[in-house]
């Protein structure tokens, strides 16, 4: 949530910077006259309080004193005022939420580096690691990772749409234990690096999902679940849900920056995505990410940036999968998020590179919503943080990219050398011939 106070010292300046958003924004521009509104109502309710508190007093003196006709005049107005102070409550409440509702629809403001356009063909590749393999040079041509998973039935797409629905697999022997190897890596090598472990709720309420900026703009591109007796929850659609919002509403004691990982089962509606990735375990409803949460002083933040990137990046490079990092264009960075690399694997059967993390500063944006504050010292007026996330990474989408670039013209894969350890062997066999 932006700083309303903010919004209206410098409202030409963020509606320009909102709208590089591919929007209109031009809505805040009702934002001053409706707190000048809200602020009338508050001081005339605190003025006739005032008046109220100070009358009663004069009432008791004026009847001591047995000048009745002045007191029941005073006793008049008081009455008076009743009505007017609850009707002064009423309208300053409507305002706020007004004034709430209309902040919490509106997107975090985004860093000047970024690359100005509508969408994501503005988004800037800058930086490129490793060389994808050449096939044609070794004589082969690559499979996807579908028809490797469908070759020994390993990938079970079929029953995953029969037991559950379309974009639901069934992973299944060395495959699955490759799902979960490649977690066990991510985890271990992020809490090698100084990052706590912790494993989150895989459902949440509503102010959490607020906290985050997930609702209340992105409803329809989340799983709801509606439990009359237990409440109201929400399936997560990542980690950064709950562990974000892990602090909320609190001072933070612990010495920032503070770096948290997590593992988790992640849910999405994907709607507007039909057509899209139809095949394999690209875009699922159901996937599995280690996301990375940090919680870092406002000056620091942008510097947080580039380390939690970098630990990303540092995954792909253990595991040798050729990636590149692209900067996202205003019309293209997340709706909380004020400048986000996204870090994009080689798929060979895409033959081009796909988005495994997004790694963003969200700025002070999401610890307004949710009031996470620090003090840097004991005496010190609290600040809000600035909360950092990514993906370190998406699983399913390693697993594809390790099936893709380490498939042998067999049809067997060579398991990267990182995750040996976990999966007990170097080798997925090739499927068995008929």
């Amino acid at each position: 949530m932006l700083d309303k106070n903010y919004v209206i010292e410098h409202l030409d300046e963020v509606i320009e910077r909102l709208n590089t958003r591919n929007g209109d924004y031009s809505y805040l521009r009702q934002l001053p006259e409706l707190v000048n509104k809200r602020n009338a109502a508050i001081k005339e309710r605190d003025d006739l309080k005032a008046m109220r508190n100070s009358a009663s007093k004069q009432i008791g003196a004026l009847m001591a004193q047995k000048k009745i006709e002045e007191a029941n005049e005073l006793k008049k107005k008081v009455s008076e005022s009743k009505d007017k102070i609850a009707a002064d409550d009423k309208l300053a409440l409507e305002l706020d939420e007004e004034i709430r509702q209309m902040l919490l629809k509106t997107p975090n403001l985004p860093d000047p580096s970024l690359p100005i356009g509508t969408d994501d063909s503005f988004n800037k590749a800058v930086k490129y690691w490793g060389t994808p393999r050449d096939f044609k040079a070794e004589g082969f041509e690559p499979k996807s990772h579908w028809d490797l998973g469908l070759a020994d039935g390993d990938f079970d797409f079929e029953r995953g749409v029969k037991v559950a629905g379309p974009r639901f697999t069934f992973y299944k022997g060395l495959f699955a234990r490759l799902e979960r190897s490649c977690a066990a890596f991510m985890l271990d090598y992020h809490t090698s690096h100084g990052y706590t472990e912790i494993l989150p709720p895989y459902m949440v309420n509503t102010e959490t999902m607020t906290g985050t900026g997930q609702l209340p703009k992105f409803k329809d591109q989340a799983y709801h679940v509606d439990n009359q007796t237990e409440g109201d929850f929400w399936l997560i659609p990542t980690a950064e849900v709950p562990v974000t919002n892990y602090y909320r509403g609190e001072i933070i004691n612990e010495e920032l920056p503070v770096r948290f990982c997590a593992y988790s089962s992640c849910f999405r509606a994907e709607a507007g995505a039909a057509g899209r990735d139809t095949r394999g375990i690209i875009r699922q409803h159901q996937f599995q990410k280690v996301e990375l949460v940090t919680f870092a002083k406002p000056e620091d933040s942008f510097n947080e940036l580039e380390h939690l990137t970098r630990e990303a990046e540092s995954i792909l490079e253990a595991l040798g999968l050729p990636y590149r990092r692209v900067c996202l264009s205003t019309g293209d960075v997340g709706f909380s998020a004020a400048k986000c690399f996204d870090l994009e694997v080689w798929l060979p059967s895409y033959n081009s590179y796909k988005e495994i993390s997004s790694c963003s500063n969200d700025t002070d944006f999401q610890a307004r919503r949710m009031s996470i504050r620090f003090k840097r010292s004991k005496d010190a007026k609290p600040e809000l943080v600035h909360t950092l996330n990514g993906s370190g990474l998406a699983v399913g989408r390693t697993v594809a990219a390790v099936l893709e670039n380490y498939q042998n013209a067999d049809g067997s894969i060579t398991i990267p050398e990182p995750l040996r350890k976990y999966m007990g062997c170097d080798v997925i066999p090739a499927p068995k011939k008929d």
